[in-house]
């Protein structure tokens, strides 16, 4: 194969890889902010402590890291600065490598990350992925030479703008929502459907008998046989949602939550909760008093913390208590707006773009 055309693969199949991934996340920075601040979670405790002060700036260097990962991905397939670009993406996968070395390994935070909620990928399966960029790199690393060394001027140009254009549309997705979401609980989802098996689950069954491993379709009833592991052999059929929960002091409340026409407030942390347009939300409430829908307060705090919450904005809901990795999940915006009727979202909105009552209304 002819050496320039050799390169020019690599550099197809690492920047567009970079691109793809970066443009995923891009699409949903937040995401990767709290996938950050699980690994700051696991390394403070595991490394050394300093990494929890990290927490804090979780989103703007998941800003950094993913405009990055796009712009270097660009200037790899333009031709860019190339021994620099090439530097650049080894020390980034370095970087990505001993992380998905860490989760796998350690077995501490279950996903990377690396395709934000586009593409699941168990650790192992992230870790091998980045061992095989990490060699098409090192191809490219090593034989930096024979790369192009200037580029065109329209490169630059496309350089630039890649940079300008991935920025704006990360901030844009910080301030809304992701333009494309991903997530278990995205609009059109039947949440109690999703928390139900998609087919009955096949089990097989690991059972010693006279020193011997034996595998069953059923449980014996046999009490001569030793149970040792039972092994899910359709793990496709298992639930799509199976942490979504709602409770108060009166227990769960998701059946309740599925029942008619549902406005959710959500917050996965009330002392991070933007106040900003707390006073539209107010209006939207107020508007929606005689409709019927039943407005709800969601959040990861005590249920005396969300009743002075609702107290405090002389707000006429009810309030419910949450996990806050599912709160989280389901929305992007602290606090944000999720629509349910009998149970399907709806509706999803960002506090800055808090619908009015009759936009509400009409998707009931």
């Amino acid at each position: 194969m002819n050496k320039n055309l050799f390169f020019w693969i690599l550099r197809l199949l690492v920047g567009g890889l970079f691109v793809f991934s970066g443009l995923i996340k891009v699409n949903d920075p937040v995401g990767t902010a709290i996938k950050l601040e699980e690994y700051f979670d696991v390394f403070s405790n595991d490394i050394a402590p300093f990494f929890y002060q990290l927490k804090p700036y979780a989103l703007p260097l998941a800003v950094f890291l993913v405009v990055f990962e796009v712009v270097l991905g660009i200037m790899l397939l333009v031709g860019v600065r190339l021994k620099e670009t090439v530097w650049a993406l080894a020390s980034m996968i370095l970087f990505f490598t001993f992380l998905t070395f860490y989760s796998a390994y350690f077995n501490k935070v279950t996903d990377c990350g690396c395709f934000g909620d586009a593409i699941k990928l168990t650790p192992w399966e992230s870790f091998y992925k980045d061992i095989i960029l990490l060699v098409l790199i090192s191809f490219l690393f090593f034989f930096s030479k024979d790369l192009p060394k200037n580029a065109p001027r329209w490169a630059n140009y496309t350089a630039g703008l890649s940079l300008f254009l991935s920025l704006a549309l990360a901030v844009y997705a910080i301030q809304n929502l992701p333009f494309i979401d991903f997530r278990a609980y995205k609009i059109g989802v039947n949440i109690p459907v999703n928390m139900q098996p998609s087919a009955p689950m096949v089990y097989t069954y690991v059972m010693k008998k006279g020193g011997e491993l034996v595998y069953l379709d059923q449980y014996p009833t046999d009490e001569s046989y030793e149970f040792v592991e039972m092994t899910l052999n359709n793990p496709e059929a298992l639930p799509k949602i199976s942490d979504f929960a709602a409770w108060n002091s009166e227990g769960d409340q998701s059946e309740f939550l599925f029942q008619g026409n549902k406005v959710i407030l959500l917050s996965s942390n009330l002392t991070k909760m933007s106040d900003a347009n707390l006073e539209r939300l107010s209006q939207l409430f107020s508007s929606l008093e005689k409709a019927p829908v039943e407005i709800i307060f969601m959040a990861a705090a005590t249920q005396e913390e969300i009743d002075a919450v609702i107290a405090r904005n002389g707000w006429k809901i009810k309030g419910l208590q949450a996990d806050a990795t599912v709160v989280k999940t389901i929305m992007r915006a602290n606090p944000g707006i999720m629509l349910l009727k009998d149970g399907v979202v709806v509706g999803k909105y960002h506090h800055n773009n808090t619908p009015e009552a009759l936009e509400v209304l009409e998707l009931f």
